[in-house]
Parts: structure tokens; sequence; C-alpha cells
């Protein structure tokens, strides 16, 4: 804690000998800034769909892993080596799985690293592009967030360039999409060129290709799980016919003795 202090004091003096040299400083709120971009808002309630669907889905495995070894633990004592041992094998192609797909939605390349990465990069990067114009035309030395670790003490409303940098967004989106409108009254219906479809087909094929990629893969392992499933039923019918016989057996001894 004491650390801390230290260090923003520091911070803080730094900007004040700075401002002593006539050095121009601003601040934003990127929090602030980020929540009222409605592209953003919409990219990170995809996100948080996708997060929820993701999490549920490793919940159910989660619990059906429980259960599975809820059950074995109170039926251990009336099974056979054999099954115990195909029940724990179960257990583990589980808790293998929930693992791998743990990987696969969170780990650090993982599907949200890729959704955030391509809904919110371009959000936040067209904010610091907006910060940097701004910095550039008004010649501010420094900028900082406020709503990062940096602990402010007091920040003065007037150096807030977080109002001019949202409507630098919301100016750059109207031209862009003026632009837009004009491009389609200026060539109606055109046809996209060569180079456009070239793009879209790339982005699509590679969209397609990492579907069937994880499509392989759920259904290799979906393959290994019902493989396995059915080797253990198997061995339960096995057993079953064995014990059978033996009852069998026995009750067809105990008649030709009681006969005798």
């Amino acid at each position: 804690m004491k650390l801390k202090i230290s260090v923003t004091f520091f911070i803080l003096f730094s900007i004040f000998i700075s401002a002593q040299k006539m050095q121009r400083i601003a601040f934003i709120d990127m929090e602030y800034i980020l929540q009222n971009v409605p592209e953003y808002l919409e990219a990170q309630n995809t996100l948080d769909s996708k997060v929820i669907k993701w999490r549920g889905e490793l919940d159910k495995l989660t619990r059906l892993i429980e259960k599975l070894k809820s059950d074995l633990s109170n039926e251990r004592a009336i099974l056979t080596n054999d099954l115990i041992q195909d029940k724990e094998d179960e257990i583990i192609i589980k808790q293998q799985e929930l693992r791998r797909l743990e990987s696969l939605y969170f780990g650090p390349n993982g599907d949200m690293f890729l959704v955030r990465k391509q809904l919110v990069k371009p959000i936040q990067d067209q904010v610091y592009n907006s910060i940097q114009k701004i910095v550039i035309k008004r010649k501010y030395d420094f900028v900082f967030d406020k709503s990062s670790d940096l602990v402010m003490l007091y920040s003065n409303k007037k150096y807030d360039i977080s109002e001019l940098v949202l409507n630098d967004i919301v100016r750059d989106r109207k031209l862009k999409e003026n632009e837009e409108k004009r491009a389609k009254k200026k060539v109606p219906n055109q046809a996209l060129s060569d180079k456009q479809k070239k793009v879209i087909a790339n982005r699509e094929a590679a969209k397609k290709k990492k579907e069937e990629e994880r499509k392989a893969r759920m259904k290799k392992i979906e393959e290994a799980r019902r493989k396995k499933l059915k080797e253990i039923e198997e061995k339960r019918r096995i057993l079953r016919e064995k014990k059978e016989a033996v009852r069998k057996k026995k009750e067809q001894e105990k008649k030709e003795q009681d006969n005798n």
C-alpha cells in the first residue's frame, strides 16, 4: 500500500514538474467513452451471450462428472473390479473433455479471445485513433486514463477530453455513413469488385474451415466416448451372462440334489 501511494505521488509530482515546463496534460474516462459507443455495447453484449453459453456447457459437463463420481462412490461396494475400472475410465474421459472445452473456449487463443479480437478490438482501436487525432491537434504531451489503475486524487473537469473523443467518433461514423449513402446513390446496385469478392470469399472460407475443424474435433471426441461406453456396456453384458449362467448352474445342481 505504501509503495502504491509513493508511486502515485511520484507520478503526480512528475506531472506537476512537467506542468511548470508548459507541458499540456489531459485525461479521459475510457469506461465512460466505451459505454457511450453503441457499437461497443452491441459487441460486448454479443460476447457476453457467447460466454454465458460456453459456461453453461462447461457447468453441465461438470455436474455430469460429479454425478458419475457420486454414483461410483455409492456403488463401489457392490461392483466388480472390472466395472469399477470402466466407470473410472468414463470419468477420466469426461474430465479430459472438460479440460479440452475450457481451453477451446477460454484458453490463450480460445474462442473468447478470437471473438473479443473480432468484435471489440476494432472499436477500441477507433477510440485510440480519435484520441491520437485530438492529441496531435491540441498538442497534448500526456493523456491519462481516469478509469485505469492510476489513482487520480483530483481531476479538473476542464482537462477531461472524453467528450471530444466521443464527438470525434460520432463525426467519423456520420462521415462514413454519408460516404456509403453517396456511393450507393452514385452507383446503384453496383456489383462487388473482384478484389472485394476475393476478400469476402477468403473470410468465409477461413470461417468455414475453422468451424469444420471444431466439428471434426468434437466428432472425434464423441466417437471415442461412444466407443468406450460401448466397450463398457459389452463388458457389463458379458458379466451379466456369466452371472446368469452361474445362477442357472447352481439351480440345476440344487434341483438334481433334491431329486436324488
